[in-house]
């Protein structure tokens, strides 16, 4: 029962047949009307609405309740108690006036009401008080990692592992927080670039920087600008270029049977005991065949089990990759970006890349491609390039995706500097490398089953 309870007798009125008083309970509910009930049946007599209630104090109570009670008139009648509890109980339900017009009932804790201050008035040129102006949000900002402490040794190609490599399939990976911030409509323009040849970097449904070097170059190759804002437009660009930006793809036993490595360990003595260096897991496979961040892939299948073979996948409608002769290429250090010239003058292709850094930068001027390279060793000379760790002696460290250049190595006419692949396609354009031109694996493919030896590689600021 809540605050406010309390009793009261009356004789008849509950429909009683013994002709005695009979007691009535009420409270107060959660909307402040007293509810009067029968405690012996249960009943509900009487809902009383709450009304508008002052303080009192307590000397003005005894006063007001000896007037209630005739007392105040010197008057010797002696009413009984159950006699009075039925006349409140009757002013309750409207069957009696109150006395001397001022009875309100049987006193409860009083209810305060906050008193009303005038607000300042508002000076003239003042700003409205209590008002927020509603700005629209800028574009995600994809911020550039400090470089560590090996990013600074050498102008050579490195792995940009600061730790291993660990399957992201492990129990507890939340992917839907993972994918935070992602959108179809982001992911759709994004496979259209990808489609068009001008890659976005990962595929994962979020604007950025590498998006936004895609959207330009778009108009560079294409004569118009894409309608980013435009879904419908979006869409019939899809139709025309390949259809569906999703499909899917059913995992097979080849796909389940690997080899794949538990981890990549980040130290290259390490490395060079092991004799490949394949993917983590089928996930991460995947994610590189369909151009597509691992966290995102993952959240567009949440609970899938991609070991298995027969499972039935969700990925990016990429489509086939671009084909055509390269005349010369265009890095430039300052927009993080390949692009890729045809033998007609005209942009075939750009890629976002990771280009040098400002204590290990990029060569400047004009070199050219000296040899292609799939699926490379990399050999370690801490007396050529650099000593990582506690190494000081020659590696060859074994090729696969996860090496240190990734699957394709483009060397270039200055000794130790090339164009390649790398074991974290996305952290593309957002960190440093040693001065190498760095790109995804898929990118860096592409690239390579285009460009002959003897292309113009020009470094620009």
């Amino acid at each position: 029962m809540l605050a406010g309870t309390g009793a009261a007798t009356a004789q008849g009125l509950f429909g009683s047949t013994d002709n005695r008083y009979r007691e009535a309970d009420s409270y107060i509910d959660q909307y402040g009307r007293e509810v009067i009930f029968d405690p012996a049946t249960g009943r509900v007599i009487a809902i009383v609405p709450p009304g508008e209630r002052r303080y009192v104090s307590p000397s003005e109570r005894r006063a007001e309740r000896r007037r209630e009670l005739g007392r105040d008139q010197q008057r010797t009648e002696r009413v009984p108690l159950g006699e009075r509890l039925r006349r409140e109980l009757e002013v309750h339900l409207g069957l009696r006036e109150p006395p001397n017009g001022a009875f309100e009932g049987r006193e409860r804790e009083p209810e305060y009401a906050r008193p009303a201050y005038p607000e300042r008035p508002q000076l003239p040129g003042e700003a409205p008080r209590n008002r927020v102006d509603r700005m629209p949000l800028g574009e995600p900002e994809e911020r550039a990692l400090e470089p560590g402490r090996d990013d600074m040794i050498a102008a050579v190609p490195e792995d940009e592992q600061g730790g291993e490599i660990v399957s992201p399939t492990e129990p507890g990976v939340d992917a839907s927080l993972l994918a935070k911030g992602a959108t179809e409509g982001v992911a759709k323009i994004q496979i259209l670039l990808d489609r068009a040849g001008l890659s976005p970097g990962v595929i994962d449904g979020r604007m950025g920087d590498n998006v936004n070097k895609a959207i330009k170059a778009y108009k560079e190759k294409t004569g118009q600008a894409l309608r980013t804002y435009d879904p419908a437009s979006v869409d019939e660009a899809l139709a025309e270029t390949g259809g569906d930006p999703f499909t899917t793809y059913t995992v097979t036993p080849e796909d389940a049977a690997g080899p794949y490595v538990a981890s990549v360990p980040a130290d290259y003595g390490e490395k060079a005991r092991l004799d490949r260096l394949p993917y983590t897991s089928v996930l991460e496979m995947l994610a590189e065949r369909f151009h597509m961040d691992e966290r995102y892939l993952q959240a567009l299948n949440p609970g899938v089990n991609f070991d298995r073979p027969g499972t039935i996948v969700k990925v990016a409608n990429v489509g086939n990759a671009v084909k055509g002769d390269v005349a010369r290429i265009v890095a430039d250090k300052r927009q993080k970006q390949v692009r890729v010239y045809g033998t007609n003058g005209k942009l075939l292709v750009a890629y976002p890349a990771t280009i040098g850094s400002g204590d290990t930068p990029s060569p400047s001027g004009t070199v050219s491609v000296e040899r292609i390279a799939f699926d490379p060793e990399y050999t370690y000379n801490p007396r050529v390039n650099f000593k990582q760790g506690a190494n000081d002696k020659v590696l060859t460290i074994p090729p696969g995706p996860n090496g240190p250049v990734g699957s394709i190595w483009i060397a270039l006419s200055k000794p130790t500097y090339g164009i390649h692949g790398t074991p974290e396609p996305s952290k593309i354009g957002k960190t440093f490398s040693h001065g190498c031109v760095r790109l995804t694996n898929w990118d860096a493919t592409e690239l390579a089953k285009m460009v002959t030896e003897g292309v113009t590689v020009e470094f620009t600021d």
